[in-house]
């Protein structure tokens, strides 16, 4: 109570309360509410409310609904409350690429599912006997994933006899997949391509020297005598990094976009180099599918572009005759290779005009580089010939973790995964619920790569 002289609570005008109000987070609001009567009024002022349901739930002035501002954020709470800390993230990262791909591939917003209720994901995790991570449960409450479509949301890659398109599982796709076998124990997968049996997988517990919410590919380790051993190339750390990382990569365009599909392939800004008007820059990707820790090997594609100054003079256009490369790796060692034409063709360049062509490497250590030249001859004057620089690039694969179990020998542990029958990619490019049969650990394809070209 307030001494003589001295002002309490109740003497303060209302307009400075309202401003040191303004600057607490919700709880503090509600907290102040259960002060007195006073404090009860103020802390009820509505637009006070406004800042929180901006903030975490990303409602804008026509989007409350005719509600009051606290009527509205007390109505998200009430639904994901849970959520508060990944929602506006989340729901932001699926927004921009939304709108994203409304504009570069819209074909993929129609296979975007619903999101699902509290219930069903209570039913999944009861269902697999695990707890599924709120940031993943928060983005299926927003988009339950995709339906099994080509192309997949989660990015695309191809070479000349090899094809990945990832789709975003929704939840009961992927509980049809969660696996207890040893090597894979308590792992959902929450990617996946029809077209290899590819799936990034979930960690919902610490096993097998796998951390609780990493995201990660499978490897099979082909040196333990153990088969169910896998390796691990780590894709993240919690969904939420892992999603909100690839949208942003996406949305920046740093993947392009070819054919109407997301394209996994990374882009050094700085990575061109221009020769006499003609620039080539270079986007790396690395194939997990095709790779392997043990033994070493690891694959990489690469995408060139080669490209003319649109002011580039008449006389200029020239035609492509043969390549250098100089490729190193980890260990410093080099090897060196020239060929005629760049997989298989001979490219002519005049002013404004781009070729682009993508070609693959393997590497027995983790990273390298790899450098050249092309050497071009002018088309109106062949004996006039001149080198064009490739610009030094450089591929790494990602963060691996080897396998834990035990190298003894046992049989190989049967799964109960079920298999996508018959499937044939000139029949559909979307696929009815009822026929959905999953594959996930599909093995690999033999793939053989024209490498250097």
């Amino acid at each position: 109570m307030a001494g003589a002289g001295e002002l309490g609570l109740a003497d303060l005008p209302s307009d400075p309360l309202l401003l040191i109000l303004s600057y607490l987070d919700f709880r503090e609001l509600l907290s102040c509410s259960l002060v007195n009567r006073r404090l009860n009024q103020l802390s009820n002022h509505d637009p006070l409310w406004k800042r929180p349901c901006r903030k975490y739930w990303l409602v804008s002035d026509d989007k409350k609904k005719n509600r009051s501002w606290k009527a509205t954020f007390m109505a998200y709470y009430l639904d994901m409350g849970r959520y508060i800390h990944h929602y506006a993230k989340l729901k932001a990262a699926w927004e921009s690429l939304k709108e994203y791909l409304s504009e570069n591939c819209p074909r993929m917003i129609g296979s975007l599912k619903a999101g699902v209720q509290e219930e069903d994901l209570d039913a999944v995790e009861e269902r697999v006997g695990c707890k599924l991570p709120d940031d993943y449960r928060c983005s299926l409450r927003i988009h339950n994933g995709q339906k099994l479509v080509v192309p997949g949301l989660m990015g695309s890659m191809a070479l000349s006899n090899h094809y990945r398109s990832e789709d975003l599982l929704d939840i009961d796709t992927a509980a049809g997949g969660f696996q207890r076998r040893t090597g894979l124990n308590q792992c959902l997968p929450i990617t996946f391509c029809i077209h290899t049996g590819l799936s990034q997988y979930l960690a919902l517990a610490d096993a097998e020297g796998r951390n609780r919410n990493e995201i990660f590919y499978q490897c099979p380790d082909q040196t333990a005598h153990n088969p169910a051993a896998l390796d691990m190339f780590i894709t993240g750390t919690s969904f939420s990094q892992w999603f909100i990382t690839y949208v942003e990569r996406v949305v920046s365009c740093d993947y392009p976009i070819i054919r109407d599909q997301i394209f996994r392939y990374e882009h050094d800004k700085d990575c061109v180099a221009t020769t006499d008007e003609i620039s080539v820059s270079v986007s790396t990707s690395f194939l997990p599918e095709l790779s392997s820790i043990h033994p070493p090997h690891f694959f990489f594609t690469y995408r060139i572009k080669l490209q003319m100054a649109k002011d580039a003079l008449p006389e200029k256009a020239c035609q492509l005759d043969s390549r250098y490369w100089r490729i190193t790796n980890a260990k410093g060692h080099v090897e060196e290779v020239q060929g005629p034409g760049v997989v298989g063709d001979y490219p002519i360049l005049r002013s404004g005009q781009t070729y682009e062509y993508t070609s693959c490497t393997t590497f027995s250590t983790t990273s390298g580089y790899m450098e050249g030249y092309y050497t071009f001859h002018r088309l109106d004057k062949k004996s006039e010939v001149f080198n064009v620089t490739i610009p030094r690039f450089h591929m790494k694969c990602p963060t691996f973790r080897v396998s834990n179990i035990a190298t003894v020998k046992h049989e190989r542990e049967s799964c109960n995964d079920c298999v996508l029958e018959d499937y044939d990619p000139d029949d559909s490019d979307d696929f009815d619920d009822e026929e959905r049969r999953r594959v996930f650990n599909m093995p690999n394809p033999p793939v053989h790569c024209p490498r250097f070209t």
